[in-house]
């Protein structure tokens, strides 16, 4: 018995464990983008589905119409001015554990504020609920460059992610219908809270350890924090603060130039920081800024379109909130299959501005097809084919952005690379919200004025009027971000190319022990392109599949 099984042993394969270890690998890291994924689609769905529910939380706890603002304005607020740190916080503590914990205080947050008994308790809630977001926004970017480094699966994994993000909000909008039609407005908070928690338990599972010992981090840039934090927090309030001021109230005009004048000085101390809170080598890459600001431009296109569609749908159209929220699935359809059906498929074939400049540019047809808009528009024949350029076109713009915000980029540094181009989401959002409203509103009181307001009908003419003049402000500015993407972004895409690979075999063994001890990043990439060491590391496409 003995002399039989012996032969039997040596003919077993010896690539048989390591066939299943890659399996079991491979398996973890989808299980990872679904994880990231809901945690993304939950950071931008709560963001408009509170929208929806605005109305009738308003009315239950007596908010005023001065102050319903603050139910909006608190999270972006937080969320947009802790970006920065919640990112380099990332890259110092773990991303994993930061995600984590981010999931989990935005759980209790969404509790909190779905048990809200006053305002100023809903109001908190939404600002925790935003600082939590920004912590979870950056490690969630950050996990995903680090566990795709593969091109093709790279691509898919971006493909994904970036429909998400267009599509979260269209998606917001359905679900806080639904809810707030069907249950009660409160849990339009209360549903982020079970799926939180299982997202946490299952992030804690699938999730590779990152973990930084504690003699190897490094200090936070606490003067940068103070000062990036803050020029962020003076923005977005003077821009949120626009929607019922004016821009040129002193409140706005100061919060504006305060904020430019922090970040400037943010940007001298970053300079001469040795552990700087956002190096500046991130942004100076005209790749990932040239990315950044597109996306940021895009936003403040598609937050305007989100908030004039609601509003026509809805006061103009009387749409209930359900029949208006499923309006929007056409445009996240369209979202999703541009995305991952053309988007991922090309990343990896044609230059990146190929993909963002003709995306923009074909939103921007959308946005001039809704300048055609009446009071007695048809849907189908109106605002259809808008939601389909816009779809389409925006497909082709996040997911290659997001995916050059952390290409070639240390993981040591994956946080706040990842921090920028959410900064630029938010502030970009959160800028178009109030532009675009102040533009709408002031075209409506211009119209208003020569005509007899009193009449129902010429009400509303006159806010289809000031939606369609800010409509054409929208256009413009996807055109410009078509124009800086044209301009600026020049990545093209190499055989072989990755980003970081922490943990894997071909860094492992590029790269010396010494490294990984101080904590240096592989050299897989420059500027975006693999060095030398990177293309002899990496394996080839025959080798791949054989």
């Amino acid at each position: 018995m003995r002399d039989l099984s012996a032969p039997q042993r040596k003919a077993r394969p010896v690539s048989a464990q390591p066939a299943t270890g890659h399996e079991d690998a491979d398996r973890r890291r989808w299980w990872a983008l679904a994880v990231i994924a809901i945690a993304q689609l939950m950071i931008v769905l709560d963001i408009t589905i509170v929208n929806i529910a605005l109305p009738s939380a308003q009315k239950d706890l007596g908010i005023s119409d001065a102050d319903r603002q603050w139910v909006i304005t608190a999270y972006t607020l937080a969320f947009g001015g802790l970006l920065l740190l919640g990112g380099r916080l990332g890259d110092l503590f773990g991303r994993k554990r930061v995600f984590t914990v981010g999931l989990l205080g935005f759980a209790l947050a969404s509790a909190l504020g779905g048990a809200a008994v006053d305002p100023s308790m809903l109001f908190g809630a939404r600002a925790l609920q935003g600082a939590f977001g920004a912590l979870l926004a950056p490690s969630a970017l950050g996990l995903l460059s680090t566990t795709f480094s593969d091109p093709k699966e790279r691509s898919t994994a971006f493909g994904i992610f970036g429909a998400i993000a267009a599509g979260g909000a269209a998606i917001g909008f359905i679900t806080g219908g639904l809810l707030t039609e069907y249950l009660n407005w409160r849990w339009c908070l209360f549903v982020n809270s079970p799926i939180a928690v299982a997202t946490a338990f299952a992030a804690f599972s699938v999730l590779q350890r990152d973990h930084i010992a504690k003699g190897r981090r490094i200090k936070l840039d606490l003067p940068g924090a103070l000062l990036g934090c803050g020029g962020l927090l003076a923005i977005v309030f003077g821009t949120s603060e626009a929607v019922t001021r004016g821009w040129s109230d002193g409140l706005v005009i100061g919060s504006l130039l305060l904020g430019v004048a922090l970040l400037a000085l943010f940007v001298l101390v970053e300079k001469r920081s040795s552990h700087p809170l956002l190096p500046i080598h991130i942004v100076a890459d005209r790749n990932r800024g040239g990315g950044a600001l597109a996306v940021g431009l895009a936003m403040v296109g598609m937050f305007g379109l989100f908030l004039f569609l609601t509003y026509y749908l809805q006061a103009i159209k009387h749409f209930s909130p359900v029949v208006a929220g499923l309006s929007f699935l056409p445009m996240t359809g369209a979202i999703v299959i541009s995305s991952t059906g053309f988007a991922a498929r090309l990343m990896t074939r044609v230059p990146s501005r190929n993909l963002i400049g003709p995306g923009l540019l074909l939103a921007a047809c959308g946005m001039a097809w809704l300048t055609q808009m009446k009071v007695d528009s048809p849907w189908a024949a109106m605002v259809l084919p808008a939601e389909l350029l816009l779809g389409f076109g925006m497909g082709l713009v996040f997911m290659p952005s997001m995916s050059l915000a952390t290409l070639g980029v240390a993981p040591n540094e994956a946080g706040a690379a990842s921090a920028t181009i959410n900064s630029a989401q938010q502030v970009g959002g959160s800028f178009g919200t109030a532009l675009l409203n102040t533009i709408a509103a002031s075209a409506t009181a211009t119209y208003l004025g020569t005509r007899l307001a009193s009449d129902p009908a010429v009400r509303a003419q006159g806010a289809v009027h000031g939606y369609v003049v800010a409509t054409w402000v929208a256009m413009g500015v996807l055109i410009l971000a078509a124009l800086v993407a044209f301009v600026m972004v020049d990545h093209r895409p190499a055989p072989g190319e990755a980003t970081t690979v922490p943990g894997g075999a071909a860094a492992e063994s590029a790269q010396p022990a010494r490294e990984a001890a101080t904590h240096r990043a592989p050299a897989a990439a420059v500027d975006g392109k693999p060095t030398d060491k990177a293309r002899a590391a990496a394996p080839s496409d025959r080798q791949r599949t054989g």
